[in-house]
């Protein structure tokens, strides 16, 4: 379990923005205190939906200063990740079943100045790290099944969020580089909590966010919420 009172990361995901005035949304978040803006990518193959693309990212890229979380829901996964290495990402995560090599597809990310990391399905076993923690910067869990926004959270994904802090924990302690732990899929006020105390550090919020009513703070106050919820200082 890691400290209660350490620096969290919340990161709004622009899949419940307004796409109508998506620049407004990304700026709107960034000043009421996010600390990212995390990037759903569905390809209509690898899952079933289809969202946005490079262009989208390399077109709010000016409108913010914090970094792009980029969550690749794609297969294959190396054309599009250097696609968006050029359109301004700062980190990009895959599923490692959607490539044909982790290792060189972590280290292509790395390589073009990206941070890069791995993604996990609820269903999907961890073993997949085993030989790559030297190559991660962040782990996402994913708490939902991909595919769709506004899904409730999955409580089984709270002993997988424990068994990846104790490795990330292992592998620091052994002189490893620092991984952030992000969850992505239905974080809100009420869960959160539990969330961190499992040993996540970093938060995907969509609905929680974009959808907050104007009548409880609206972003301001959402963020606000989450943070303090979170037990972040």
């Amino acid at each position: 379990m890691t400290d209660p009172k350490r620096n969290i990361r919340i990161a709004p995901s622009i899949l419940s923005a307004d796409f109508a005035r998506l620049g407004d949304e990304v700026r709107a978040v960034e000043a009421a205190g996010a600390d990212l803006v995390h990037f759903d990518v569905m390809d209509n193959h690898y899952v079933p939906n289809l969202t946005i693309g490079p262009m989208v990212c390399a077109a709010i890229r000016p409108h913010v200063t914090i970094p792009i979380d980029v969550h690749l829901m794609v297969s294959p996964v190396d054309r599009l990740a250097a696609d968006f290495v050029k359109a301004g990402a700062n980190l990009i995560t895959f599923h490692p079943e959607a490539s044909d090599h982790v290792d060189r597809s972590l280290q292509a990310i790395r390589d073009a100045g990206c941070r890069a990391g791995l993604v996990f399905n609820p269903g999907t076993p961890l073993h997949w790290l085993d030989h790559v923690m030297d190559r991660l910067d962040i782990i996402l869990l994913m708490s939902v099944n991909p595919g769709f926004g506004g899904q409730s959270f999955i409580p089984s994904a709270l002993p997988k969020i424990r068994e990846v802090r104790r490795r990330i924990d292992a592998h620091v302690a052994a002189g490893g580089q620092p991984i952030w732990l992000e969850v992505d899929g239905g974080v809100k006020t009420d869960n959160i909590a539990q969330v961190a105390a499992a040993g996540a550090d970093t938060f995907v919020a969509g609905s929680a966010v974009f959808g907050a009513p104007d009548a409880d703070g609206g972003y301001h106050g959402i963020l606000r919420k989450l943070r303090a919820a979170g037990g972040g200082a």
